[in-house]
């Protein structure tokens, strides 16, 4: 794939640009005001989750198709090994985000920033390393049965979950991933999915970036 715009880099894009609105958000916190701690640990949540749901995928449908064509099993342990390692450090934010929402202060949000900026350096570690060295890897097999069959797992979710994940990946979106995107899911599909189906997303998180 190279430096060609994909969905998994489309992905990796919505991370990262979640994570700089949080440590800005941080950054700019103001001490006292329990509502924008109680959104931005929502915010942090939701994020966290989508990641969580797109390394599953990963580890439980990508990683075994690639083993079964014979790929290197040490580049497929070094991935896994890397999500564990990206889970641990966005845990720690995590309970850092808990001890915001309870104590409201300017010095819980600076100790959440600096775990924030902590789990951006693994989080942007792995990310460039499945760009550079994975993804040229999965390349050939695009197109296959076999990458047919996990690609149609990687999609099976409930509605809403699909819907707020549309929602989430369209949010802020730069102008190239937004018509990436709209070359590779037909416009209708992407807006019935992104604004209806995810309107909690909406309603409960977009809102809290832009506050």
């Amino acid at each position: 794939m190279g430096t060609t715009l994909n969905m998994n880099r489309v992905i990796h894009a919505a991370v990262r640009r979640d994570l700089d609105r949080l440590e800005a958000a941080l950054a700019d916190f103001a001490g006292g005001d329990a509502e924008r701690a109680a959104g931005l640990h929502r915010a942090y949540e939701h994020l966290r989750a989508e990641l969580h749901h797109h390394h599953v995928g990963e580890d439980t449908h990508i990683w075994p198709m690639l083993a079964g064509f014979g790929v290197d099993a040490g580049l497929l342990s070094t991935m896994e090994s890397e999500h564990h390692a990206m889970a641990e450090s966005l845990t720690s934010v995590a309970h850092a985000m808990d001890a915001l929402a309870a104590d409201p202060s300017v010095a819980a949000a600076a100790a959440a920033r600096v775990r924030v900026a902590d789990a951006r350096e693994v989080v942007e570690q792995h990310l460039t390393h499945e760009e550079n060295e994975l993804e040229p890897v999965l390349l050939p097999y695009l197109g296959t049965p076999e990458w047919r069959a996990t690609e149609k797992r990687l999609r099976s979710a409930p509605p809403r979950v699909t819907g707020e994940f549309f929602a989430w990946l369209q949010d802020g979106m730069d102008p190239e991933h937004r018509a990436f995107l709209r070359r590779s899911v037909p416009r209708p599909v992407t807006f019935v999915l992104g604004r209806v189906l995810g309107r909690r997303y909406h309603r409960d998180v977009a809102t809290v970036w832009r506050a």
